[in-house]
């Protein structure tokens, strides 16, 4: 098939219809709920409740929060 001589893309930069950040939420947070799923079976095949478990992974996330502040 022939190529024509002038190739214009779908959407110019200007007609985005999604913003980086909606684009990419959907699959953030479906990663940092598989790896909280992981974490807690994790800790469940290592012997700890589920409950201590979840708590623990909280505990991280402040500890987290408190270290590295965010700057927005």
């Amino acid at each position: 098939m022939p190529m024509s001589a002038t190739h214009q893309p779908l959407t110019s930069p200007d007609e985005h219809v999604l913003t980086v950040q909606e684009a990419l939420e959907p699959l953030f947070l479906a990663l940092e709920q598989e790896a909280e799923v992981r974490m807690i079976a994790a800790a469940v095949k290592a012997g700890w409740p589920v409950e201590e478990a979840v708590a623990a992974i909280d505990e991280l996330r402040r500890s987290e929060l408190l270290a590295h502040p965010s700057t927005h």
